[in-house]
């Protein structure tokens, strides 16, 4: 049934300010009984008497914070199908491999020999990775995926430079690209070059070759692309390169819809950055630790970020820094370990067959729902996708006047996430989709009968999905202004 203008609810109460909470004499805390001498050498000069502290319960300042932390849209709450974004449920296993208390409480300047379980843990995650990916070396040592890309970027320099060969400035960029790629030929002091993609969604070999020369570092490619699709002529593309004495860099962030099935170093690729948030289900987001392991082939391996692990003859684990052609340290210490544990876990709960098997449901519940909604919105390319799609509505735009954000502000209407919208660039309207392996039938049918009938809202009540969200605390930002005004202190309330 369509929702029209009336039938719209007013939305829920925003959560009362702790200070709005506060009775004077209300006990907050309870405090054992002093047993040295009452001290208070502060003096005056460091008192705050005026900061207005509430005075409140600790269980209802537990039932304040839990309550705002319900509000929240997260993977464990609704369906959050953040295409390129990749938000994959996070095993519980994981943590409780994280927190175990050799991997918790381990420290980066421990002596190797007294941290051999870490060191054990890395090494075998540099080989799984490597193995998965069908590379020779990987290094663990990026943040997240876009220092990963720098540091591939820097290693495609090095060994060039190491060549004695100085004339390459030019880095080639689809324009499907992340925007992260041409940023990170920027920052190795390279030129980015745009290039087309042609009426299937892949790379115009065409536009490409016009754009090979001597003077060609390499091509940034992600396979698949953010349109959700598979370079249908890779080989030839990776050929192209080389040819020109270029090198290919993979931008791994799709890795997540070709595990066991495709290794990119077989088709051409000579380094990969892996967003282990992306494939191998660590947290993702919210400025927190990440990681952004890079593996290379044996002829970029020589230029490998020190320290890398490695096992000894003796069978023991050691951090190897003697690296003279190594493009140096790239973050403090080693990497962040929690996440490395954390990754190498879900990589072994599931196994050769089981990552295969993640992947080709991923890939089937994105063209599930790339089917569903095929006649509701347009499709970017008529193309079977990998583990996601694009769709376009630019059709609610102009025959309705209904934007894709105001589709996103529908959806939060409905408990769901909204996808990625606007990106890829070069898709008008873009609505970036992507569901993961994790969700069940029920949840993609619940999601494309959603899609549908704000669909129909569209063509019936265009109102009601402008002016969305109806149901939420908080109704439409001006985002414009939040961005490039933000308020960063919390002005209290009027």
């Amino acid at each position: 049934m369509t929702t029209t203008a009336d039938d719209i609810a007013t939305g829920l109460q925003p959560e009362p300010l702790l200070s709005e909470l506060s009775r004077a004499g209300a006990p907050g805390h309870q405090l054992p009984r002093l047993d040295v001498p009452e001290v208070d050498d502060l003096g005056g000069q460091l008192l705050r008497v005026e900061l207005p502290l509430p005075e409140i319960g600790e269980l209802d300042v537990i039932r304040h914070f839990t309550h705002l932390a319900q509000r929240n849209f997260s993977i464990d709450s609704v369906f959050y199908p953040l295409g390129s974004c990749t938000m994959k449920y996070n095993p519980r296993i994981n943590e409780d491999v994280a927190h175990l208390p050799g991997i918790a409480h381990v420290h980066p300047l421990q002596p190797d020999e007294t941290a051999q379980g870490a060191l054990r843990i890395m090494f075998e995650l540099q080989e799984l990775l490597a193995e998965i990916t069908g590379f020779s070396a990987t290094t663990l040592q990026p943040a997240a995926g876009a220092q990963g890309e720098l540091t591939g970027m820097l290693m495609m320099r090095a060994y060039h430079l190491d060549r004695g060969d100085t004339a390459r400035h030019k880095v080639l960029v689809p324009d499907s690209a992340h925007g992260t790629n041409p940023a990170t030929a920027a920052m190795c002091g390279f030129e980015s070059v745009p290039i087309a993609s042609d009426a299937n969604g892949n790379v115009d070999l065409d536009h490409l070759r016009s754009e090979l020369d001597e003077t060609v570092v390499g091509l940034m490619l992600t396979n698949p692309s953010t349109l959700g699709l598979f370079e249908q002529r890779l080989p030839e593309v990776t050929s192209a390169v080389h040819a020109a004495g270029g090198l290919v860099y993979g931008d791994g962030a799709n890795l997540n819809a070709i595990l066991g099935v495709v290794k990119p170093a077989e088709v051409g690729f000579d380094c990969l950055h892996i967003n282990l948030h992306k494939t191998f289900s660590t947290p993702h987001g919210s400025g927190g630790p990440g990681a952004g392991p890079v593996a290379v082939n044996a002829k970029l391996e020589p230029f490998l970020p020190v320290p890398v692990v490695d096992r000894r003859a003796d069978g023991q684990y050691a951090l190897d820094y003697e690296r003279p052609r190594s493009i140096g340290r790239l973050k403090g210490f080693h990497g962040h370990f929690g996440i490395l544990a954390r990754a190498l876990t879900y990589i072994r709960m599931h196994g050769a067959d089981g990552l295969r098997t993640l992947s080709e449901t991923a890939v089937l519940n994105a063209n599930y729902l790339r089917v569903l909604l095929a006649d509701a919105f347009d499709l970017a390319y008529e193309r079977t996708c990998m583990h996601e799609f694009v769709l376009s509505g630019r059709r609610q735009k102009l025959e309705y006047g209904v934007k894709t954000l105001d589709v996103a502000k529908r959806l939060l209407d409905f408990g769901i996430h909204p996808p990625t919208i606007y990106f890829p660039l070069i898709v008008d309207e873009a609505i970036m989709v992507e569901p993961t392996e994790g969700e069940s039938r029920a949840t993609l049918d619940h999601f494309a009968a959603v899609m549908r009938q704000i669909a129909r809202e569209c063509e019936d009540s265009p109102e009601v999905v402008r002016t969305a969200p109806h149901h939420q605390v908080v109704g439409r930002l001006d985002e414009v202004t939040a961005a490039r005004k933000p308020i960063l202190r919390w002005p209290g309330r009027d």
